[in-house]
């Protein structure tokens, strides 16, 4: 048959196939995000070291190709704590009684990433339920580009509030919204 999509697949990963296959899921968060070889490489260290942290999840989307499964989507998380990076910076990001409400024992969204050739059908929506699924936490955090993406409107759409916006991490120039959500997430509202 021509013109069908393959069937795709999600499911959760363990952490020792999620370190060895990093180099394959960073491809897709460079693709994803329009980053250079440079960026997506330096990222590289960090997502190792985010595999050891408590309560890590992570979840990938399958394609069948004639050559057998390919990974198109990943996401993964784990639980923030102070001392963490992007803990701080969210931490200091909000006012004090947001950050209190929002941030202890919460689970963050650290990376969720669909390769563009398979955007726009359901991935992204598949992945972050089945991520935050079985999440040791009551709220998910996450931050993301501060413009009208697809990605932003889907974090809406499924529940996700803004906590801050335009935020500016140290090393990035664009403002960046930092989104936060209940868990459980409501399930995806079904298309008839």
């Amino acid at each position: 048959m021509t013109g069908t999509t393959p069937a795709t697949r999600v499911v959760e990963l363990p952490v020792p196939w999620m370190r060895e296959h990093l180099h394959e899921a960073l491809a897709i968060y460079g693709a994803a995000m329009g980053y250079g070889d440079a960026v997506v490489a330096g990222r590289y260290g960090y997502a190792v070291q985010h595999t050891e942290r408590a309560g890590f999840r992570a979840v990938g989307a399958f394609v069948e190709t004639p050559d057998g499964e390919r990974l198109v989507g990943f996401g993964y998380g784990y639980l923030v704590s102070p001392g963490q990076w992007w803990h701080d910076q969210v931490r200091n990001a909000l006012d004090r009684r947001t950050a209190k409400q929002w941030l202890p024992g919460a689970f963050e969204v650290c990376e969720l990433h669909v390769h563009p050739d398979h955007q726009s059908r359901g991935l992204g929506r598949q992945l972050l339920h089945a991520l935050v699924a079985d999440a040791d936490s009551t709220v998910a955090l996450l931050s993301t580009p501060d413009t009208d993406t697809k990605a932003f409107r889907l974090y809406h759409a499924d529940g996700f509030v803004d906590l801050a916006r335009g935020h500016h991490f140290p090393g990035d120039s664009r403002p960046f919204a930092i989104l936060g959500a209940r868990l459980p997430l409501a399930p995806p509202a079904r298309k008839d």
